[in-house]
């Protein structure tokens, strides 16, 4: 049952498949959930298929399910592609929720990810954040970075990741993939375990807690070139969150850290187009001394007009990517306007 389910929705091109109870089996396709029908499904039929994921997991222990109520984790299918799935409990019935990814690698090209974004590849060491909202598409971009990491350097790059998407292959570089929950215990003990494996890259899947975050600063404080993620939209909101897990009497001392390991912010969101296709729309901040200096001096607030006025540096602001989108015709005036950190000032540009 649950196969010929996977097998739909890769072929309708979907990104996320809905099992929730007391609703139709839905797919996501191109930002928009549809259900496939109009059978709702029921909790017991539900239980059944979520098994069925289970064996397909290499018969992978259920146990941690019952037991606290959710469940993360990847498996893939030969031929037909891999999946990530969020097993939870929910008004006391088992849903799921199941994010598709390709085996192959898209062409960055293809997906609107912009060469200023890749060149984060030519980085040697440093700090790396790619944000954005769930569902914004940082995982692909991370992917592709590493992937061009792996083309063009003799380097050796460690994932830890929650749990693994995109499956890299040994090129020029070596790979080593970890799955948090799978091969090492949490993102703490894995990016401690890193250091002592003879590190280039470290891809940090995310940066969730005070210790994780505290780890890879030292990191890239040391020389390796560390990338992750952060759940925010904007470079200073990024900034702002890092400093605000620490202490207050810890912060500055973050600050100064932060703004000599910081090498580039990326932000980003996914807008659907006006021919019902998905595009990404970036924020783009590489760290020059003036934004060095605005991190130290706590003067976040600044660093939008540093971008705004940094094209030259390869920097772009959120505001001016969603204007070029909706002035080559990508985007309408609605999704523009919403989308923007200030809709008001969007909406006065574009009058």
């Amino acid at each position: 049952m649950i196969t010929s389910i996977l097998e739909r929705a890769v072929e309708q091109n979907a990104s996320d498949i809905f099992m929730i109870p007391g609703m139709p089996l839905s797919l996501k396709i191109n930002g928009e959930i549809n259900p496939v029908d109009d059978r709702k499904l029921f909790p017991d039929v539900l239980d059944q298929m979520i098994e069925e994921i289970y064996v397909l997991s290499k018969n992978r222990n259920i146990s941690p399910l019952k037991e606290t109520g959710d469940d993360d984790f990847s498996f893939s299918i030969p031929g037909l592609a891999r999946f990530r799935a969020s097993i939870m409990k929910q008004r006391g019935s088992l849903a799921a929720i199941i994010r598709i990814v390709r085996f192959d690698l898209p062409e960055p090209s293809a997906l609107g990810i912009p060469q200023s974004v890749l060149k984060i590849a030519d980085l040697k060491k440093g700090l790396v954040l790619v944000t954005g909202a769930a569902g914004s598409g940082k995982s692909t971009t991370l992917a592709c970075i590493i992937d061009k990491i792996n083309h063009e350097r003799c380097d050796h790059i460690i994932t830890l990741e929650d749990p693994i998407e995109y499956l890299h292959r040994h090129d020029h570089s070596v790979v080593t993939q970890r799955e948090i929950g799978q091969d090492t215990e949490s993102y703490v003990t894995g990016l401690r375990a890193a250091l002592r494996q003879a590190p280039d890259v470290i891809l940090l899947g995310e940066m969730r807690d005070f210790e994780t975050i505290r780890i890879a600063l030292t990191a890239a404080e040391t020389g390796h070139l560390v990338i992750s993620t952060l759940h925010t939209v904007g470079a200073a909101n990024s900034i702002d969150r890092i400093v605000d897990v620490f202490p207050p009497d810890g912060q500055q001392q973050i600050r100064v850290q932060l703004s000599m390991v910081l090498q580039a912010v990326i932000s980003q969101q996914l807008l659907t187009t006006t021919s019902q296709t998905l595009v990404p729309a970036f924020e783009i901040m590489f760290l020059n001394n003036a934004i060095r200096n605005m991190i130290r001096e706590n003067k976040i607030h600044q660093i939008d007009n540093v971008i705004s006025t940094g094209m030259s540096e390869g920097m772009i602001s959120m505001n001016t990517s969603l204007l070029n989108l909706y002035r080559e015709g990508k985007i309408d005036r609605d999704t523009c306007i919403s989308f923007s950190s200030d809709p008001e000032q969007m909406a006065l540009r574009l009058r």
